[in-house]
Order: C-alpha cells, then structure tokens, then sequence
C-alpha cells in the first residue's frame, strides 16, 4: 500500500527543529535544503517554522506552544501541507495531524517522492518502490488513517488491527517481489559490465544539485538532463568518451543529500555498483555552499559505507564562475589535497581542459588488478 502524496500549489509550511548547539549558518542551511525539496516536487512554501530544543516531544516532536502558534497560522492562511525536515513516527504522525488539520509528511516521505518523480528506468524504479514499500511498512498506522479520511462517510468502521496486518504481509510479499527483480537485474547488469572490463570507468559523484550532470554533458558531448532541482535525475547515465585516443566510460550517477532515507541507502547498494566497478571517481563539489566541507564528509562516508576500497578520487570543485573571487579556504590547501583537485565552472566551460588531463594522468597507469586503497 503505497499512499501518494499530491504536493503540486499546494501552500506548505516547513517545520524544522534545531539543536541549541548548531550554528546559525548551519541550520540556515538545513532550512533551504529542505526548501529546495519541496519546491522540487512542486509545493509552495508559505512559511518556516524553527524551533529549538533540547528534546523531541514524543507526541508531537516540537513543544506544544510552537504546535499551536502553527495551528493559527495554518487555519488563517489555509495551508494543505506541513513537512518535517525531521523524521515522525507513526503515533507523532497521528497527533500532528489530529491538532493541524492538515496532511502531515516527513523529510524521508519528501525525498522518496521526488525519486518515485523523477526515475525513468525499470532498475531505477525498482529500486525506488522497494524503497517506498519499506518505509509504507514502518509507517503503516499512519497510512491507515489517511485510508479512514479518502473513505469516510456515515457509518464508515474504522480498520481493525487485522486489516493492518494484512496490510503488513502484503507489503512484505511486495517487497520479497522486488529483491528477486532487482537481483535479476542486477544479474544482467553484471553480465554487461563484463563485457566493458577492458575500458577505464569513471564515475561522476557528489551532493545533489552540484552540476555533474551539466559536467557529463561537456565531458561526452550527451544532452543528459538538466534542471536547478534536487535530484533532477536518479537514473545511473553511462556514455562512452575519449581523452588523447584513449576510450573511457563515465557514468553519472545519482546524487547524495544529508539524511538520505536509510531504506535508499539500502535499496541503491546495487544502483550504485557502477561506482564501486570505477577506476576513477571525480568528486563534484558546488564551492558556492557555505558549507561544503560538511558535504565532502558526508559523500565519502557513504563511499566508505557502500563498500568503496580501491579508487582514486578526484575533488572537483565546481561553480568558480559564481564567486566574485576564488579564495579556497586553507582546509582545501592541505597538503593531502595537493594533487587531486581542481576548480572548474561547468557551466561556463572553465578548465575543463585542465580536467581532462589530470583525468589522463590519473588513469595512465591504473593496474586493475591492484588493491590499493587511494582515497585522498
């Protein structure tokens, strides 16, 4: 059971909660990222609501006196939507709802929406559904009281605890489906890689919105979507180039986010095989975000987490055109980062050239068979 969430003009307000300890800039920024996700899938946010706190409410996560100050807003400004840039349980769910009087998703919801969006191939799909199905499965009790208010009506019986165990194994038999037809895939994608062994593979990886997929496009002449949105495709695009007659095949994979919904972690293991079968990685970082370091550190965790052992990186530092002037900060200028990055505009075109040699000299003298670990 899979509830679709309609988020297109519908006047949103964003609720996120705040550590005492986190910086002003640094919850600035949650707020836009969370922003930048509801636009995505078409929402208009009317307002943010911030608050801070030591703890979670266990029944409406955020204190009473802020869930009523929002409540008021809501019923003067006839607002549809509330998201959560944090993740509710089933019970929070229930409540929130119950006092808002409007539908209530959380950041997970929003970011498995927009993938279930924007995915174009079966794999991709695949990978997505078995995604949503597990987070159906944790959230289940929430589902059926969305279920009590599309049905309704005089005399209506609310499900019992039965019908939700129904419910409950049916997700499941759905999701055992799912493993058997991503394996079969898999099986199948393995078999083609194969046959590719033989040519040097870079993958493309980063935070989203960074511009790997405008680099793609210059670095194989393709025309791979582009939009200014998160996530604008989380479908893996391959295309064969060539530096100095030598061939390569670069692939653009799908883009990282902060709180990447555990069960897209899981699910995109398989997806992002072809970044684990690389040779090469380039790291694309947006120099523009105030905090970009933080998302250095949290594309090679996952790296780390999804089996990364023998690559090579590249840090690619993206988006120069847009700074009034080019000032890495002295982290960038540590001697460990001294041979692997670059600061190019890919939009602009600027020292791609320079990309494209340090991509040659870099593999030049790549041994497959090595296991070397050469992360920078």
């Amino acid at each position: 059971m899979l509830v679709t969430t309609d988020y297109t003009k519908k006047k949103t307000v964003l609720i996120a909660t705040v550590i005492k300890q986190k910086i002003n800039k640094q919850y600035k920024e949650e707020i836009y990222e969370l922003n930048s996700l509801a636009e995505t899938l078409g929402a208009i946010v009317i307002k943010k609501f911030i608050q801070k706190i030591k703890y979670k409410n266990p029944k409406t996560f955020i204190g009473k006196g802020k869930i009523e100050e929002i409540k008021s807003f809501i019923i003067v400004n006839n607002i549809k939507l509330v998201i959560f840039n944090d993740n509710l349980s089933p019970s929070q769910f229930k409540n929130i709802e119950k006092i808002l009087t409007s539908e209530v998703v959380d950041r997970t919801k929003v970011i498995l929406d927009i993938f279930s969006k924007r995915a174009n191939t079966s794999y991709a799909k695949a990978q997505i559904k078995l995604a949503q199905y597990k987070y159906a499965l944790s959230k289940l009790p929430k589902l059926w009281t969305h279920l009590e208010k599309q049905r309704g009506g005089i005399g209506f019986r609310g499900p019992g605890e039965s019908e939700i165990e129904t419910d409950r194994r049916n997700i499941r038999k759905s999701i055992k489906k799912l493993n058997q037809k991503i394996k079969l895939i898999d099986k199948q994608m393995n078999t083609q890689r194969k046959h590719r062994k033989n040519i040097i593979r870079i993958s493309l990886v980063g935070y989203t919105n960074v511009g790997k997929s405008t680099l793609m496009n210059i670095l194989s002449k393709a025309k791979v979507y582009i939009e200014n949105k998160f996530f604008s495709t989380v479908d893996t695009t391959v295309r064969q180039i060539t530096i100095k007659k030598q061939r390569f095949i670069l692939s653009d994979t799908v883009g990282f986010i902060n709180n990447l919904p555990a069960q897209l972690i899981d699910s995109f293991k398989s997806t992002l095989s072809e970044i684990k079968e690389s040779d090469l990685l380039i790291h694309v970082i947006d120099l523009t975000k105030h905090n970009f370091i933080k998302d250095i550190t949290y594309v090679e965790n996952i790296l780390l987490e999804i089996g990364i052992k023998k690559n090579i990186i590249i840090k690619v530092f993206n988006k120069i055109d847009i700074l009034s002037e080019l000032n890495p900060k002295p982290s960038i200028r540590n001697k460990k980062y001294i041979n692997n990055i670059l600061f190019i505009s890919a939009l602009q075109k600027e020292y791609i050239k320079f990309l494209k040699e340090k991509i040659y000299a870099f593999t030049k003298h790549i041994n497959k068979k090595t296991n070397e670990i050469r992360i920078f």
